[in-house]
């Protein structure tokens, strides 16, 4: 038995009156379900949904069809003694509704005495405010590895083909994050097209998984093909996940090491911060999910936390994998004083509570640039394995940034520039800044026809006026803090206040 009977078979020997399951699996859901009611004695489990009605007792056929109240009035005609289990389909379309809504307040006080339970399954979670107290919401969980596995086995022996345990474990690999239904459907695609299952098919399995976090409308799957020498400077930071190469094999969990729970990147602007996050998921060789915060507040009220709740077990559903928040500053800055009913506090608290509690390979990436701003408890040792600072780079990482950007434009003619000149011209450069001065050289160059040189990327630099200046008093502000010792330096030469403020 899985968590998930295990927890639904509990609430309903505590006699839990009214239980709401979120999932757009509703059939394998259902399964689980009757599996539990099966092993609580062989309990009775009825069915309605709007269209039909109550489903697969002859006595009650089609009762209740189109008319909520009465499937509720139906627990009314049952053996108050008989144990029985009541699932109505897509209910949370009438929960508004003022009778619906009484009746299933008085059907909770009875209920409470009584071996039957109301279970509400629906496509998306959505709980009225005066129905909070008597609804418990129970989480249902993407598929396993192990079923993933049983369900592949199924479907290739239906086929009559054979795989390797190898080639196997990556297709469960690859799968994982995806519903039972979507699974068939690629599988089913990929042997349509080819008459087999093959390697070649990776990439329609990666294809569907890059479709369901795009529905998700919080997550992206972020191609990720930085390197660790793409990032100039940032020793410290670079030394520190070089170390952690092998921290989600197998081999860590033999030695006894716990995964790794993440990193905290705060700074300034333009440092390189988005790039690292890529790079690690590179190095890692792991998915990166980019969360959009801003989207987990948009829409109706009681999504957020769903939203919040969905991304989380889409994330340990891919596990491992590389889970990026970017700019989470602007998402918890100030939970205080919004006027949002407490939504940014209810989901600032749901992801608290998940990464100081998460199991799973889920390595959180979390960037800010604003760290002054955050909440005192996110900072708190134990949500993050490290918080690193990164700020403005010095001469010597100036140079090595130059290095990267110029090795990258061109290769083949890099000794031509001067990179000492080109390094001591711009203190006080994110950067992002120096990266922006090399394309404006480069437009110099190309509206003249011909190659673009050190002296053009020296004019392009003055024409620029670095993020230094213009937020000098900001930035002098995050370099005090940091140099406090409230956070570890990305770099070794971080800390002192770079040349140009």
């Amino acid at each position: 038995m899985n968590s998930f009977q295990a927890e639904l078979g509990l609430l309903l020997r505590a006699r839990y009156p009214v239980l709401y399951l979120a999932t757009t699996e509703e059939e394998r859901a259902e399964a689980a379900i009757a599996a539990v009611a099966k092993s609580q004695g062989d309990r009775a489990v009825y069915c309605w949904d709007f269209v039909e009605g109550y489903q697969g007792t002859a006595n009650s056929e089609g009762f209740g069809k189109r008319n909520p109240l009465q499937a509720l009035e139906y627990l009314d005609q049952l053996p108050a003694t008989a144990p029985a289990l009541v699932i109505l389909r897509d209910f949370h379309r009438f929960l508004e509704d003022a009778a619906v809504s009484r009746k299933l307040r008085n059907l909770a006080r009875r209920l409470k005495s009584q071996p039957k339970n109301l279970l509400i399954l629906s496509s998306r979670l959505a709980i009225p405010d005066d129905l909070a107290e008597v609804i418990t919401v129970v989480e249902f969980p993407l598929p396993t590895a192990t079923e993933i596995r049983v369900e592949l086995q199924r479907l290739l022996q239906a086929t009559g083909q054979r795989f390797s345990e190898a080639n196997l474990d990556a297709v469960v690999r690859s799968c994982q994050g995806l519903s039972l239904e979507r699974i068939r459907r690629v599988i089913a695609r990929a042997i349509a097209k080819h008459g087999e299952l093959n390697s070649e098919d990776f990439d329609l399995i990666l294809e569907e998984k890059r479709q369901t976090i795009r529905q998700t409308q919080i997550l992206d799957f972020i191609p990720a093909h930085e390197q660790m020498s793409d990032i100039g400077g940032l020793d410290l930071l670079k030394e520190w996940l070089l170390r952690r190469g092998g921290a989600f094999s197998e081999a860590a969990r033999r030695y006894g090491l716990p995964h790794p729970r993440g990193l905290l990147l705060a700074g300034i602007q333009g440092t390189g911060k988005s790039l690292t996050a890529k790079a690690i998921a590179h190095y890692w060789h792991l998915p990166l999910l980019r969360l959009d915060v801003g989207r987990l507040f948009a829409g109706l009220v009681g999504e957020s936390e769903a939203r919040t709740r969905q991304m989380i077990q889409i994330a340990e559903a891919l596990s491992p994998c590389v889970l990026w928040i970017d700019e989470i500053d602007k998402a918890f800055a100030g939970l205080d004083g919004r006027g949002d009913s407490g939504t940014a506090n209810r989901v600032f608290g749901t992801v608290l509570t998940w990464m100081a509690e998460k199991q799973s390979a889920v390595f959180v990436v979390a960037t800010a640039n604003n760290v002054t701003s955050l909440p005192p408890e996110l900072l708190r040792k134990g949500r993050f394995d490290e918080i690193f600072f990164v700020g403005l780079p010095n001469q010597e990482e100036r140079r090595a940034i130059f290095e990267v950007h110029l090795n990258r434009l061109r290769p083949s003619s890099l000794r031509n520039y001067d990179l000492e000149r080109l390094a001591a011209a711009t203190p006080g450069f994110s950067g992002a800044e120096i990266e922006q001065a090399l394309i404006e050289a480069m437009h110099l160059g190309f509206s003249q026809s011909r190659d673009f040189n050190t002296d053009d990327v020296i004019d392009a630099i003055g024409q620029l006026v670095p993020l230094a200046r213009t937020a000098q008093q900001q930035i002098q502000q995050l370099q005090e803090w940091a140099a406090l010792g409230r956070v570890r330096p990305a770099s070794n030469a971080m800390l002192p206040r770079p040349e140009g403020l």
